[in-house]
């Protein structure tokens, strides 16, 4: 029995094995107590006996669903990096001309827009800014919903106009809280980070570590970070600090030994190579030196 078209992943369709021979009656055997593949939902099979691994799940789903479909909400933010929890439902963009059954662990939604989808791993996810509305659309907590939809800004995957485009191009009915939500943002606060992240897309350097607070060798705390190379011990301050935060000076951080990098939010936005030079040649000379004895609260915890 070959099953040369199989995915690396090990999901396969019933239509796929009947193709490579395999009735549906061997199928149903093999899937069985004590058999070697597992039935993951009707018509989709993973071809070894385990839980499926997330995007195992996903790939079912399309395979469930069709081709057509597009998954969004928390599943397309994360597959573009994004550091937010995963949900446990699969939400998945379906068009409205199609039936959507039933489907425990799902979340069809059917929609006349359906977005321009980007493959990712085998899987198309929706845009970044559909997939961050689609997943507020989901919430209650006021909070919450803020932080969903300011997400896509803070990574720099979209910008907020496009956000509200696509609000504005989707159904008003049960938006008020998302719009609520878009009027509350601080542009400046969440563009930088995603205006520092593009910078960094640039630069041959490791992933930092971001908003960190470092501390002397006593836990006492002398500085924060909006990016942290904790290796090395490299700092870069790209944000003015917000009112009522600690006051930091400079020199508290830079009498360690830390090497500090610091930009406005106006040069990230108008000199993005220049400060991603000067990233460059910061890291390489904190690299040459004694990393400095400094700590961070993640750091203090665990030593």
């Amino acid at each position: 029995m070959a099953l040369s078209n199989t995915s690396e992943s090990g999901i396969i369709t019933s239509r796929e094995l009947r193709k490579a021979g395999v009735t549906a009656s061997y199928a149903a055997k093999l899937c069985g107590p004590g058999g070697p593949w597992r039935r993951l939902m009707p018509g989709v099979i993973l071809l070894r006996d385990a839980a499926p691994t997330r995007l195992q799940l996903l790939q079912a789903a399309v395979a469930r669903f069709g081709p057509e479909v597009a998954v969004t909400g928390a599943d397309a933010l994360r597959a573009r990096g994004v550091d937010c929890p995963v949900t446990r439902e699969v939400h998945l963009l379906v068009p409205d001309y199609r039936r959507v059954p039933a489907e425990p662990g799902m979340l069809p939604r059917r929609t006349t827009r359906m977005p321009p989808p980007t493959l990712i791993d085998g899987v198309p996810f929706a845009p970044a800014a559909r997939a961050a509305l689609d997943l507020a659309r989901l919430e209650l907590d006021p909070a919450r919903i803020d932080e969903l939809v300011s997400l896509p800004l803070y990574w720099g995957l979209c910008t907020l106009q496009e956000l509200g485009d696509e609000l504005d191009s989707g159904n008003r009915r049960g938006s008020a809280a998302v719009r609520a939500a878009l009027r509350r943002v601080d542009p400046e606060e969440t563009y930088a980070h995603g205006l520092a992240k593009k910078v960094l897309s640039g630069c041959p350097l490791p992933s930092p570590s971001w908003n960190t607070t470092i501390c002397d060798r006593r836990g006492r705390p002398i500085g924060a970070a909006d990016a942290w190379w904790d290796d090395i011990g490299l700092a870069w301050q790209f944000r003015a600090p917000k009112q009522g935060a600690a006051d930091f000076h400079p020199l508290a951080l830079t009498a360690t030994g830390t090497v500090l990098v610091r930009c406005t939010i106006d040069q990230l936005k108008k000199v993005p190579l220049e400060v991603a030079a000067e990233l460059v040649r910061a890291f390489a000379e904190a690299a040459r030196t004694p990393r400095p004895k400094v700590l961070t609260l993640g750091r203090i915890d665990a030593a």
